[in-house]
């Protein structure tokens, strides 16, 4: 889009110290630690300021009152609430995933050797699947999409466009895998406005992703399963999650976004964490255990909520039970 463009759909203000070309492109929206020139993205939380000060982004949007934070070579556009307008704009820079297979702007899939594929599966534009992949009925692959060798996708599998899936991986049926994430920005009138994700999902190699789970898609960037993980059935992993090496997540689990894993963290049946964290590696999360901020010493077991190391926890649910036995 022209930056023109965007002040009119947002109906605000422009301030540079270097002269404004308004017929410049924007071509995507992206995080301030990743932005690039030619790139949109946002600053609301002084958090950040590291990130912003670092950044090659052309375009920002903030609030007034942080504008004396911004660096000069960043071109700024004066926003009451920058998040909900990112979200107004995110709809615009949304991938279309709806190209027909007759179109002339369809590109062939790139099928491997000793490939098997269902006559009922939806392949779209610009597909690569590996060798020795097999493919079953109802499975639907979005757009430049890619699925290495020696896969096995069952029946009724949704992969969204843009998804990256390794060697040796097998995804059981009704798993959706780059779906949006659950991301709203609300302004001061409690509405709510969808939040497009243009990031996607990157699987590794020797990953196995149980029934009915869903893995949501990066807003920027990418959601990571790292090489060897195994996931359960109905697990859920939020939007911009990287999940380490060789973890496991047991069934209905739940991840929140942008939550980061080391490798062999075991998350136990309903166990779930809050977005924004880090668990350290080699934890294990008991069942239906809750993490609500960072671990950051690794080998650790942890139960309960509030989270507790297992033996506190185990102590303490004796001294409760006690306690309720003289009551």
């Amino acid at each position: 889009m022209k930056l023109s463009e965007i002040i009119a759909i947002l109906e605000i203000k422009i301030i540079s110290e270097s002269g404004i070309d308004q017929d410049m492109k924007i071509h995507r929206i992206n995080s301030l630690k990743d932005g690039k020139k030619g790139e949109l993205s946002l600053f609301e939380n002084e958090k950040y300021k590291t990130d912003l000060l670092n950044s090659n982004i052309s375009v920002i949007l903030v609030r007034e009152k942080h504008l004396e934070l911004i660096p000069k070579n960043i071109i700024k556009l004066i926003s009451k609430n920058p998040y909900v307008d990112m979200a107004k704009l995110s709809k615009f820079f949304a991938i279309n995933d709806q190209i027909k297979t007759d179109s002339e702007n369809y590109i062939k899939a790139k099928i491997g050797e000793n490939v098997e594929i269902a006559e009922t599966v939806y392949i779209g534009s610009g597909v690569v699947i590996g060798d020795n992949t097999k493919i079953r009925a109802g499975t639907y692959i979005g757009d430049n999409s890619v699925i290495g060798n020696d896969s096995l996708i069952l029946p009724n599998v949704t992969i969204y466009h843009s998804t990256i899936i390794g060697n040796h991986v097998i995804i059981h049926s009704g798993a959706v895998i780059g779906s949006d994430g659950f991301g709203f920005a609300t302004n001061e009138f409690s509405e709510h406005f969808k939040i497009y994700h243009n990031g996607n999902v990157i699987i590794g190699d020797n990953v196995e992703i149980g029934a009915n789970t869903t893995i949501d898609r990066a807003v920027f960037g990418n959601t990571y399963i790292r090489n060897g993980v195994k996931i359960d059935n109905l697990v859920q992993v939020g939007h911009n999650c990287d999940i380490g090496e060789n973890s496991l997540l047991v069934a209905q689990s739940g991840i929140a976004g942008s939550t980061r894993l080391g490798r062999n963290v075991v998350m136990g049946g309903q166990s779930g964490s809050v977005g924004h964290i880090e668990i350290a590696p080699f934890t294990i999360i008991s069942g239906k255990g809750g993490v609500t901020k960072s671990i950051k010493t690794s080998g650790k077991i942890w139960s309960g909520y509030p989270l507790f190391q297992h033996n506190d926890w185990l102590k303490l649910q004796a001294i409760i039970s006690r306690l309720l036995d003289k009551s």
